[in-house]
């Protein structure tokens, strides 16, 4: 795969996420389940608590809203199937039909519908479906990344998506794409402070 962005000039920064308070508790499980949580963890190489701790924040950020947003799980070689057939004009339809359901969904889920929620819930819905996505910043400049090995036409319309929520709360902001089959990178300057976790 080809690289999109120079390493040397791009440093990744990871959001600082504030010391959060922690409270001991107790829960009474079946034994099977404790034992397979053991061997989950062992084979990630991870500790019990912090794969509890996954899994409870995945089901916070996401799979609790899922049901009452309608979200349904779709295999990946369907996907791929049918971005085979996806023309330009089929991307833009979907994108069109998308855009007033991210928003509602982004207000259910976030209480407000803003850039920095909007981008939130596009991360944690690519986190709860296995999607790969970083966010990087080199000064003022965002770079917002996706891999999701689906082919040309959902590279398409994944730039096209992100470029629509970018122009809706920010009109006049140059946005630059890079795309393969694979992967999508939207490079807007957003300035140096802006972290999409704080609102």
């Amino acid at each position: 795969m080809p690289q999109l962005l120079d390493s040397t000039s791009v440093k990744r920064k990871p959001h600082e996420h504030k010391k959060e308070k922690t409270r001991t508790i107790t829960y009474r499980l079946p034994v099977k389940l404790v034992e397979e949580l053991e061997t989950e963890a062992s084979q990630k190489g991870i500790s019990q608590n912090v794969l509890t701790k996954q899994i409870l924040e995945k089901y916070i950020q996401w799979d609790r809203f899922s049901d009452k947003i309608g979200m349904i799980p779709v295999p990946k070689a369907i996907l791929q199937s049918l971005g085979t057939y996806m023309e330009g004009s089929d991307i833009n339809m979907i994108v069109d039909l998308l855009k007033p359901i991210i928003k509602d969904n982004v207000m259910f889920m976030k209480g407000k519908y803003d850039l920095k929620r909007c981008i939130e819930t596009l991360e944690d819905y690519m986190r709860a479906s296995g999607m790969k996505s970083d966010h990087r910043i080199e000064g003022s400049l965002h770079h917002f990344i996706i891999q999701h090995e689906l082919g040309d036409s959902w590279s398409l319309f994944t730039e096209q998506l992100l470029k629509e929520i970018f122009h809706e709360f920010l009109p006049d902001k140059k946005i630059k794409t890079q795309t393969t089959e694979s992967t999508v990178i939207v490079t807007i300057a957003l300035g140096a402070d802006f972290n999409e976790h704080e609102y």
